[in-house]
């Protein structure tokens, strides 16, 4: 028995009249969202590197939380967790989230402290 798939994104603010429009659709909205990113990591506005939050720039927290969002987004149409059970939704998706959260914070503070070993510490540049 085959299942029809939702044909909207963004909780029904588009839809779609068929499958393909709706890949379009959201290859369109993952392509902005990517076009942001490349944007910005090549203008690299003063005010997002200059500006910092739990000591880190905010450019760098908009690169995670697009990215995230690609992640969760790419999940959530592509794989069809849309059209799946609740729980099986947060299931797949939220232990997603949570791992790349846990795997950036992890990144973040072991790059942290080399860094600051090398700029304060004993030891020098040499690489």
């Amino acid at each position: 028995m085959a299942h029809e798939h939702k044909l909207e994104i963004f909780r029904g603010l588009l839809k779609f009249k068929s499958n393909v429009s709706k890949i379009w659709g959201v290859l369109i909205v993952l392509s902005i969202v990517t076009a942001v990113e490349v944007a910005l990591g090549i203008i690299k506005p003063e005010s997002l590197t200059e500006n910092t939050f739990i000591r880190m720039k905010l450019l760098n927290w908009i690169f995670i939380i697009l990215t995230i969002f690609k992640a969760y987004y790419i999940t959530w149409d592509f794989m069809h967790m849309r059209d799946e059970v609740k729980a099986l939704r947060r299931m797949v998706v939220w232990t997603g989230v949570f791992l790349i959260l846990y795997l950036v914070f992890i990144l973040l503070t072991e790059g942290d402290y080399i860094f600051d070993v090398y700029d304060t510490g004993f030891q020098s540049w040499d690489f």
